[in-house]
Formats: structure tokens, sequence, C-alpha cells
């Protein structure tokens, strides 16, 4: 029963991270009545189209070539990656399917992709080859936390069988 209640607060917790990262990638400028005629192709609203398809072109700008604030440029770069990191981290937690690194990052990148997608098909940003890079690394980081603390866990368990055994 234990098991049942924490993966049912899992899939919970996964559902309410999913509905706040798209609010943040997709409708984070836009108010409802808005966001309702992207979906119908109706908008008036300005179209952001200033896509990107080569890799590494804004990372490096932000990096080398940005005259802009440093908050924007780690909002830019760091933003995409820590906004990922949870998903990397509640995956293996929900299903054995996702304990590999491989699956991490397919996931990661199919998530990212989707959302890119969703952006340039209904007109909501901009699609950036580089947020698909950033938040795969962010997907990627998550899944390390979660490889550290599984490591300690186990570790932590063997000492105290040790433990308990010497006594």
């Amino acid at each position: 029963m234990r098991k049942y209640l924490l993966k049912i607060g899992l899939v919970t917790t996964l559902a309410i991270y999913l509905l706040i990262l798209s609010k943040l990638i997709l409708f984070k400028h836009l108010p409802l009545s808005e966001i309702t005629r992207h979906f119908t192709f109706n908008s008036d609203h300005a179209y952001l189209g200033n896509h990107n398809f080569i890799p590494l072109k804004t990372i490096i700008f932000y990096f080398y070539l940005a005259d802009v604030n440093l908050n924007i440029r780690v909002e830019n770069l760091v933003g995409n990656m820590i906004g990922f990191a949870p998903f990397g981290f509640m995956l293996p937690l929900l299903t054995k399917r996702f304990s590999t690194i491989k699956n991490i990052i397919a996931a990661t990148l199919c998530l990212s992709l989707l959302f890119e997608l969703i952006q340039f098909v209904f007109k909501f940003g901009s699609f950036d080859v580089d947020d698909l890079i950033l938040n795969t690394l962010g997907g990627l980081l998550g899944y390390c936390i979660f490889s550290v603390c599984r490591s300690m866990r186990v570790h932590c368990k063997g000492r105290e069988s040790k433990v308990f055994k010497s006594e």
C-alpha cells in the first residue's frame, strides 16, 4: 500500500511539474484568451518568429557575443537546464524503464522537441535547437542527481546492515 501511495504521489507531482513547465515555456507572455486563439490559428498577436535551427548558435551568442544583461544570459542558458532537471530526476523514480541514461536522454529530448514544435506550429514563441540541447542537458543533470542519491542510499543501507551485524 505504501508503494502504491508513493507512486500516486510521484505521478501527481510529475503532472503538476509538467503543467508548470508548460506554462513557463509556452504561455509565459499570453493571457488565456490569446492562448485559445493560437490553437485555432486565429491569433493577431505579434509572432516571435526568430527561429534557430543551427546547433550552438544561441549558446555561443550568449557566452561570447551578446551585449545583454548577465541575468538574461543566466535565465536563458541555466534556466533551460534547471527547468528540465526535475524531469530527469522523477522518471527513474516512477519506472525502471527510465533507469538508464540513454532512456532519460531520449525522453527529455522528446519532451523538449514537443515543446519546441508546439511553439513553432502554434506561434507561441520561437523554435530554437539550442533549447533542445540545454533542456536535454537539464534532464541529464536531474538523472545524475538521481543516480548520486540512489548510490548514497545503497551505500548507507549497506553500512546500516554492517553496523547491526556487529552488535
